[in-house]
């Protein structure tokens, strides 16, 4: 296979979880995986075992929250890849299990510092990679936590975690910005939420598989050139922002 002819997706925070399904399911649709993760030992492990499955997969060191671990990652790609189809910004963190009167202003910074400085950092520092593609493709993950539109409806249950929470929602706010300044262009950005996946961000207490939680990351990934661009989507459709 030419050059021209791979798609190459990157996805941050790919070492374990739903960032390394996602990982798994983009590689078994043939596309060359960058797996980033902070910790390389955890990241080369993953790559070794996704290329036991016959996907080709390279590790790329990316710590999200330190804009020298981006910027080298960036060149990184460059020099070996010379472009990226797909970006999936899916490391992210949560701490805040309590209420949102004791929630301090240096939890929330922690938490802003990946979930949504680190996107912008990541995200920045791709870019001109993704509009080197024909068909770029941005994929955020989101939660339903950070739907405004749930927060604002009193009667239903909601896990107020205000800084997890409210990041998700700045994220959404990033989705937004960016499809707005590249519509009309082949570079897509939408949100995905996959729902309560149990993984480590939840101590494995989410009713989903990593499977499930997958499916619409992996839909977004692939969009046609028709497919909808600045979306805040689960794997049944829009969700209200």
């Amino acid at each position: 296979m030419s050059d021209t002819e791979r798609t190459y997706a990157l996805v941050t925070g790919a070492n374990k979880g739903l960032g390394r399904e996602v990982a798994r399911r983009l590689g078994l649709r043939g596309m060359t995986v960058l797996a980033s993760a902070r910790d390389r030992s955890r990241g080369t492990q993953t790559v070794e075992e996704l290329r036991q499955s016959g996907i080709d997969a390279h590790f790329v060191q990316l710590d999200v929250t330190d804009e020298a671990s981006v910027s080298a990652a960036a060149e990184h790609v460059a020099r070996e890849f010379g472009r990226l189809d797909v970006l999936v910004n899916n490391a992210g963190v949560v701490e805040d299990d309590i209420a949102p009167s004791a929630t301090t202003s240096a939890l929330a910074e922690r938490i802003y510092r990946t979930n949504v400085f680190g996107v912008i950092s990541t995200t920045h520092a791709m870019l001109p990679l993704l509009r080197a593609s024909d068909a770029g493709r941005v994929v955020n993950l989101s939660s339903r936590l950070g739907s405004l539109a749930k927060a604002a409806d009193l009667t239903i249950p909601h896990r107020a975690l205000l800084a997890y929470n409210s990041s998700k929602a700045a994220l959404n706010s990033l989705t937004l910005h960016y499809a707005r300044e590249f519509a009309g262009t082949p570079l897509k950005v939408n949100s995905a939420t996959p729902g309560y996946v149990a993984t480590d961000l939840n101590d494995h207490q989410g009713t989903r598989t990593v499977e499930e939680g997958a499916r619409v990351v992996v839909t977004l990934a692939t969009l046609d050139k028709d497919g909808p661009t600045g979306g805040f989507f689960d794997e049944d459709g829009p969700v209200a922002w």
